[in-house]
Order: C-alpha cells, then structure tokens, then sequence
C-alpha cells in the first residue's frame, strides 16, 4: 500500500537551524521539499565530490595483477580528497608526458636526415657573425639555386637535398635569401637539439613508470574514496538545506513530508527540541513523495521496479502485488523452458544458501530470481518444453506431467472447445489453446484495473457516477475479449453473432456488451459533477474516445506476445539441439559439443531476458497501467537522515 503523508512546516529559530538539522537528520523521518541552497561551504563540498569522483574513475580504469593488487587502506574523509588531489595532479602529469613525448618524436622524426642538430652551435657561429640557415628542396630541383647563395650540401637522397646557406647578416623574419628559389623551403629550429630532445623522451617515459607505480598505489584507497563520496554527499544535502532554508525575522523554517506512523516520533522530537510545527495533509497539486509499505513476499517486486525506476505518484495505486503476480506469469512464460527454469532456481538457491551460510542477509533480488525459477519451471511442466527436446524424447512421466491441451506432447490433437462436445462445430489446436491462454490472462489483468477503478470511484462522494463509467469500461472489455477470439482465434468458433455457449448466444451477449459499456463509459467517464458537461467533453473528444475502443481491442490482442516470444525461444533451442544432434556419440567431438550446447542455449536464455524486459515489463507498466489511469509519475519517499 502507499503509506499516508502528512506534510509538516517547521519553523527555529535561525541560530539554532544548524542544530535542528542535525537532530531531524538523525531522527530520518521528514522528506524535506527541494530547496535550493547556495554558500562557500556548499561549494567546497561539491569540488571535493567532483574531484574526487574523477579520481575514482581514474583509478578505477588500472588494471593490477593478483600480486599487485595492494590490500585496501582506511582514510578519513579528508585525507581521501588529498588522495584525490595527488591523483589527479599525477593523471595531469601522466597526460603532459605523454603529449611531451609525442612532441618531441614529431621533432626527431624531422630531423632524423639531418644527424645531430644542436641550436646553441647555430647561436655560437651567429655570435662569429656566421649565420647558418637549413633548408630542403627537390633533388630535381637543386640546380635552381643561384650561384652568388653560398650553401653547403648537408645530405641528399632520391627526393630531397638538404642544405645550409650561409651568410653574412641575420634573415628578417619570412625572408627569402637571393638565389633561393620557392621550391626550397627553410627548416625550422628545433626546440632543443636532437641529443636532449631523446634525453627529455627518456626522462618522461622514466617518470610514467614512476607515476604509474604511485597511481597503483593509491589503489588502495579507493574503497575510502567510495565512502567519503558516500559522505560528503551527506554534507552537500545538509548544507544545501542549511543554507537554503527560509529565513526573516530571525526565524527559518524549512518543509516536508512525514508518514502518519511516523508522526508520532517526529512530534516527540518537536516538543522535546520546542520547535513550532504545522502538519495537515498534502494538498491535490502538492508534490508528495511515495512510500510503499508491503509483506516481504510483495517487496520482492522491488529490486525490479527500483531498476526501472517506477514509481507509483501518491495519488495513484500501488500495484505491487499484481505487478508480481502477473509478471511472475509472463516471466515463465517468456522464458518458457523448464530446463531454463531449472537452472535459474538451481543458480538462485546455490546463492540464496552461500549467504545464509557466511551468515548475510539474503537479498531480495535472489528471492524473486527465485521465484521466477519456479514460475519458469512450472510452464515448463505444462508445456512439456524442457532444454528444446521434442516430447519423445523426455520421460513419459513428465509427458503426462503436462496439462494436454496447452502440452507440446499433445501438439498433433485437435481439441474441443470446453463448452462443447460436437466436432463439427469446430476444434482447436494446441496452439490456438495457448493463445487463448494469453487473452484470458488479458482479460484477468485488465479487468482487476477496471475493478479497482470501480472501487476507488465507489467511495468518491463527489465522483461517484464515474463508477458507472469504469463499469462501462469493465463491461466492454468482457465483450471485447470474445471479439478478440472471434478475430484472432477461430471465428466459426466463437462467431460474432450468435454463438451457444452453455445455451447462451455469447457472442451476441458480446457484441452488446461492447455497446452498452461504451456507452456507459461515453457518458459518466468524464462526470464532474454534471452528466450533460460529461457527455459534453466526450463529444470534444470523440475521435480519442472512439479510438479508445479499438486500444480495448489492441491491448487484449497485445498479450499475444506471451505465447509469441516463447514460441521464438523455443524454436532457438531446438535449432541448438538440431546442430548439437550430430556431435552426440563422438568422443573427440565431446567438448566441441559442450561449448555449442554453453553458447547456444546460454544465448538463447540472454535473448529471453530481454525478452522479459521488452515484453513482460510493458504489459504491467503500459497495458495495465493506462486501464488503471497510472502514469508513474511518483518518486520514492526520501528522508533526511544520516544513511
């Protein structure tokens, strides 16, 4: 269920804020409202997190063997920031001699014809008033060169000649001496000469050894980086509260949320502290966080819904436990192997055990992993779908373990209808049994959202008549599950008139109920007080309405995909048997058979995941979600504390 709220304003006195907020931190019952703080210790926080979330990147990316691995290091908060800071001044280092070393290889490889180039000999002939400049041309076009340019051939080679020209005055910048002709082109001085050019390369690459000796040993650290992350994250909400608070008249106050069973703490604390407070309950357009409270059994549900972030808003339902009902359904029924099943359960319990044994609490994740094993295992017994093997080739008893008219051991009979016992009427397939199979589980689900919707507008004083609206809509979506069967499954079967079920023409009974829901839905689905405004505002939005039935329609149709993707799993794993078939008998084919059995079916089971993902997710969080009006617009209820 969604816990109840109570939002509470709380107002000390300003020199005493700092140490209200400490006392309500460790009290952790009051959601604070967003606030917006801005001060000088805020931001110091905030550069500590930055940096030393970045340093924790960077250390997290070195890759050390077993017999470096360094055992880890407790620090307090604040020597692990000045972790952070020599980190990360040794990245920016790391980084300069990498862009150093590059540098001064671009400067060699220029140079690597010339031999040994050294700028300080070039400044000792300048200072004898020698002035020597280096230049390159085409060998081809080395006679170009006029005869009053002295130059002297340094080296040549099938494409390039280089020289020097020697003269008696120091060249102007961009000058081009007499006699050298533009297809001779001056080679720029190096930065240092060719012999420290090499000894600052080795230089650097010593001092990367150097620096990732030191990055390896701060490794040590980084679980108290972790937890000083973990902390200052703490401080920053404390003093973004502090600092953002209301304050006038030497007052503050600051607001939020509280559970009702949580109330009573929270106002011995106010009397014992003698704070002033003011609690009512949440207004309809006040931003309410959601706290769900459910059985441990319900809460398994939870490491599924935090993963995907869905939150019911507070004003919404909690559908915890339908949500696990039904997805544990279309779980083992994506999966739909009981092989699968089985080994999912086997993994799960060999986990579930290892904690209870070394003595930790068992997560929540492995118990549903758990059940969903189970769930897996159990459609697999019913379908007789185990590792992809075809029937024959299993027990008999766990052939006759499987319920026949959905059993792939049953494939090849043609089934009556449950009403009827006259072939000529029409028989159904295993298949068309199974998709039968997943309109009915529609209908279940959707009508549980109608069902609750009756319910919440049952006891809406000013709402009431929308009752009749959601009944329409329940009503219509009874109908629409014979004209989805009609349609889809076998429409001499179930025929859209007429029809005789138990002596019942149902599929007229259907036809009409479609009708008269939608006309019920037509007429109070917008009631507000006023029939004549509701049938108004579905006239404006009579082309949604009308579409609405055809979403009836589509949404029943939609669960098809149940019986669909695992047709499509099972069809992967008999494809790996069929390919597997051969090898078996072959001793030296034994491993090779191994790893294609491993890597076909442990594809297949990754595919199915997220299968579950795409598939079983989206029918409880869209399908059933919009027939019961729910957007997920909550957040999780948060309070201050010091966890």
């Amino acid at each position: 269920m969604i816990v109840q709220m109570k939002k509470v304003s709380l107002i000390v006195l300003q020199n005493e804020r700092k140490e209200a907020l400490k006392n309500l931190r460790k009290l952790g019952v009051l959601h604070v409202e967003e606030v917006q703080g801005s001060s000088d210790e805020l931001a110091a926080c905030k550069e500590q997190n930055s940096k030393i979330e970045k340093a924790l990147g960077i250390l997290t990316e070195i890759k050390l063997g077993k017999k470096e691995a360094p055992k880890p290091t407790l620090i307090g908060k604040e020597a692990a920031f000045e972790v952070a800071k020599k980190v990360l001044a040794l990245s920016d280092e790391k980084k300069s001699c990498y862009d150093r070393i590059t540098n001064d290889n671009i400067e060699l490889e220029r140079f690597k014809n010339w031999g040994e180039v050294n700028p300080a000999d070039f400044t000792e002939l300048s200072e004898k008033e020698i002035y020597l400049s280096m230049y390159e041309i085409q060998s081809d076009k080395y006679d170009l060169i006029g005869e009053n340019a002295r130059t002297v051939v340094v080296g040549k080679d099938k494409t390039q000649t280089r020289f020097v020209l020697v003269s008696e005055a120091p060249l102007a910048a961009n000058e081009r001496p007499e006699g050298i002709p533009a297809e001779a082109y001056q080679v720029v001085m190096p930065r240092l000469s060719t012999a420290e050019l090499r000894a600052e390369i080795k230089a650097s690459e010593d001092r990367l050894v150097e620096i990732d000796a030191e990055l390896k040993s701060a490794v040590q650290f980084k679980d108290s980086m972790k937890d000083s992350i973990s902390a200052i994250a703490k401080d920053m909400e404390f003093e973004n509260l502090y600092s953002g608070m209301g304050t006038e008249d030497k007052l503050s106050w600051l607001t939020g949320y509280v559970p009702v069973d949580s109330m009573p703490a929270f106002e011995a604390e106010a009397k014992a502290q003698k704070w002033a407070y003011a609690a009512s309950d949440p207004a309809e357009d006040d931003n309410v966080p959601t706290k769900l409270k459910n059985n441990k059994f319900v809460s398994l549900i939870y490491p599924l819904t935090d993963f995907l972030g869905t939150v019911p808003g507070y004003h919404e339902y909690d559908i915890s436990g339908w949500f696990l009902a039904f997805f544990t359904v279309f779980f083992g029924m994506i999966f739909g192997d009981g092989g699968y099943g089985a080994l999912v359960t086997v993994i799960a319990l060999a986990m579930i055990l290892k904690n209870v044994f070394a003595g930790k609490k068992v997560a929540p994740m492995l118990g549903l992993v758990l059940l969903l094993g189970f769930a897996t295992m159990a459609w697999g017994a019913v379908t007789c779908t185990w590792f992809g093997l075809a029937p024959e080739q299993l027990p008999e008893w766990l052939r006759n373990f499987s319920v026949p008219p959905l059993s792939n051991a049953f494939a090849d009979v043609q089934w009556l209808p449950f009403w009827s016992n006259d072939a000529s009427a029409g028989t159904l397939s295993t298949a068309q049994n199974l998709q039968i199979f997943c309109f009915t589980l529609a209908l279940m689900q959707l009508c549980v959202a109608h069902l609750k919707g009756m319910g919440r507008y049952i006891k809406d004083k000013d709402h009431r008549l929308k009752f009749l609206g959601e009944f329409g809509s329940f009503v219509q979506l009874i109908g629409m599950y014979w004209v989805v069967l009609s349609m889809v499954v076998d429409g001499n079967i179930f025929p859209l008139m007429g029809g005789d079920v138990y002596g019942l023409p149902w599929g007229t009974i259907s036809v009409a109920m479609v009708g008269g829901g939608f006309a019920l839905s037509f007429i109070f689905a917008n009631y507000e007080g006023s029939i004549v405004k509701s049938i108004l505002e579905s006239v404006k939005n009579i082309i949604s309405v009308l579409l609405g039935v055809v979403n009836v329609f589509s949404d029943i149709v939609s669960y098809i995909r149940l019986w669909a993707v695992g047709l499509a799993g099972a069809a992967i794993s008999g494809t790996v048997n069929n390919f597997a078939g051969p090898l078996v008998g072959h001793a030296t084919m034994f491993i090779v058979l191994i790893i294609l059995l491993v890597f076909g079916h442990g594809l297949n089971m990754i595919l199915n995941l997220l299968s579950v993902i795409v598939h079983g997710v989206r029918l409880n969080t869209l399908e059933f979600s919009n027939h019961l009006g729910m957007s997920w617009s909550g957040f999780k209820y948060d309070p201050f504390n010091e966890k």
